[in-house]
């Protein structure tokens, strides 16, 4: 293997395995479901971990240098029951056959993922090997890749048995997996 790959082949393995049955893939599929439009939402997926990946290997060890660990608790443990209360609330169109318009799936993907990615394991990782390799693009691509490898698939899958989904009970099920994570860190902390 070529020494200057490295970087970037190890952020997408890491990613792409810390990715597998996270509350975001939860997300793509729901999304998927919901929207009906699997192009906008990968690409809402893409510019999400663009940049939040980004953020996190540039500004990541400077943050938690600033923040007590009982700060990063909280303001994670809120931001998860946010995410809960704000995934109870139906759409509007909820129950509708129409297709909703594809900016609405690509804005409505690219906040909902760089929100449920703050805190995330995958940013953390993206901290951590940004930490530990100089050459900050590979670690960001990668990640980024690492995110795409394992969420476009589902996407692909949520978009094609959309019809056969049950929209509130999947709602109802993403907002309680989200309380439970807020409640978890507020009890045990973050990592």
């Amino acid at each position: 293997m070529d020494a200057s790959l490295t970087p970037a082949l190890v952020s997408t393995g890491t990613v792409a395995l810390a990715e597998i049955g996270d509350k975001t893939q939860l997300l793509a599929l729901l999304l998927a479901a919901r929207f009906r439009r699997p192009w906008p939402i990968v690409a809402g997926i893409l510019v999400a971990t663009l940049l939040n990946h980004a953020l996190a290997g540039w500004l990541g060890a400077l943050v938690a240098q600033w923040l007590t660990p009982q700060v990063l608790r909280w303001g994670v443990a809120a931001s998860f029951l946010g995410i809960a209360l704000w995934t109870l609330r139906p759409d509007v169109l909820e129950g509708e056959e129409e297709r909703l318009p594809a900016r609405g799936a690509f804005v409505a993907t690219t906040i909902a993922f760089f929100l449920a990615e703050i805190g995330d394991k995958t940013q953390v990782a993206t901290i951590l090997l940004a930490a530990k390799y100089p050459v900050l693009w590979q670690v960001v691509a990668g990640t980024t890749l690492g995110m795409l490898v394992a969420n476009v698939p589902v996407v692909a899958l949520g978009s094609r048995f959309a019809a056969r989904l049950p929209l509130r009970a999947a709602r109802l099920a993403a907002a309680a997996v989200f309380g439970l994570l807020g409640a978890w860190v507020a009890v045990r902390g973050v990592g």
